[in-house]
């Protein structure tokens, strides 16, 4: 055999399996063209990436992964919203334990003060069961119904510059997260200030007693990346007055869609991530967060949730359903999504315990026809959500036909009561 023809060989035997590879989502679509031509037949419009990662388990029930993805680009702006929250509840978690302060834990009252101007108090919490915040109490609002404030007591907590540092640290490079969400009064140089916080234990009567304080805390955390597309469309609304100009995200959150599934990851698998990349957390902390993440807003207690249907910050596969549509006890999701300014991101490990199936999947999508941001006309229902749930399910589809050596042990995942 000639030099061309081994090269050749080499070429078949070497990259093909690997384009072949890459192009797994590309086919699962393709195969559905009814769902996604129009979005691929526009991939400028949509920005539309996607991380799929499949899971095989070994004799000893160990994960073992291989990841997929779709027009992933770590350079390409998007605004990552809501998705911002998973990272702080895991840090917040993390900080609490490597104080290691004695009676301080993730159920100790926190009471946040005020430092200065626009900055706001939080002292009580009607939907807790107690009447009283706790870093527990607001990781379980962030991931059940996505709640702002709670995310934004969590950022204040920690720091603006610790909690970019610390998961830089750990290896997620691609991200910068830089203001709070979902309040007004706050720009660039008021989200670095950051409010004084107090832990209390928990009889909090007139002789509790204050277990660790911590000051205001002035932050300096710029990362400058490059990014493509930070200026978007052709204006914005300021107020009621439209601006006919791009809309600036320079100085907005973002983090990455790999660095989002990588951190989901380190969170449901830390044995099997590098020790750098995991979070400080407690057996308990994980039996919490398993239980937030898939938990649906009715099994909720502390808060209680009357009108949030089943599908509420879950869009793949459910998304699209109709309110009162209930998912299947035999599926969980365990999750983090967000929406604001025409993007759409979901970052997800999800669970079919009856067929034994898991994988995890995450995506973006940009929906803004009109290019104008702040006038409420985004495509959320009609493209974004339908989106999500025809790719959740076409993959569920997938993987639910594809054969495994071993069957996965999903027991540690199960929570056996939501309250």
């Amino acid at each position: 055999m000639n030099r061309t023809s081994l090269t050749f060989l080499f070429f078949i035997l070497t990259f093909l399996p690997l384009m072949a590879q890459k192009n797994l989502l590309l086919k699962l679509m393709k195969n559905r063209p009814g769902a996604f031509q129009q979005l691929l037949d526009h991939p400028e419009q949509y920005d539309i990436q996607i991380i799929y990662t499949q899971i095989d388990r070994d004799e000893h029930n160990f994960p073992h992964f291989k990841q997929h993805s779709f027009q992933l680009d770590k350079n390409l702006y998007y605004y990552p919203a809501s998705t911002v929250k998973m990272p702080t509840a895991f840090l917040a978690l993390e900080k609490l334990n490597q104080l290691k302060i004695s009676g301080l834990d993730k159920n100790s009252v926190m009471k946040t003060g005020i430092g200065s101007t626009p900055q706001t108090a939080a002292e009580t919490d009607s939907t807790a069961a107690s009447g009283l915040p706790s870093v527990a109490h607001y990781v379980k609002k962030i991931f059940l119904v996505s709640d702002n404030d709670a995310n934004n007591r969590l950022y204040e907590f920690l720091g603006q510059q610790a909690l970019n540092e610390k998961l830089w640290q750990k290896g997620y490079k691609d991200l910068r997260i830089v203001h709070r969400l979902g309040v007004g009064g706050y720009d660039t140089e008021a989200n670095r200030h950051t409010n004084p916080v107090g832990f209390y234990d928990s009889s909090l009567g007139e002789g509790a007693k204050m277990l660790y304080y911590q000051g205001e805390v002035y932050s300096h955390a710029d990362k400058d990346f490059k990014l493509k597309k930070t200026l978007r469309g052709k204006g914005f609304y300021d107020g009621d007055s439209l601006v006919n100009r791009p809309f600036d995200f320079s100085e907005k959150n973002y983090v990455s869609l790999q660095c989002f599934h990588d951190m989901l990851q380190a969170v449901m698998f830390p044995e099997a991530v590098p020790l750098a990349r995991r979070f400080d957390l407690s057996d308990d902390d994980y039996r919490l967060l398993y239980q937030v993440m898939s938990e649906r807003p009715r099994e909720s207690l502390y808060p209680k949730y009357d009108h949030e249907a089943d599908h509420y910050c879950k869009f793949f596969i459910y998304g699209d359903q109709k309110e009162d549509d209930r998912m299947p006890s035999n599926v969980r999701i365990f999750n983090k999504v967000g929406w604001a300014y025409g993007f759409l991101t979901d970052v997800s490990y999800i669970v079919d315990f009856d067929a034994g199936v898991e994988f995890f999947l995450a995506a973006t999508i940009h929906v803004n026809a009109d290019g104008v941001y702040n006038d409420d006309n985004y495509e959320y229902e009609t493209v974004g959500l339908p989106f999500f749930s025809k790719l959740g399910q076409v993959v569920y589809d997938f993987e639910k036909k594809r054969k495994r050596k071993h069957k996965p042990d999903l027991r540690k995942f199960v929570v056996e009561n939501y309250d």
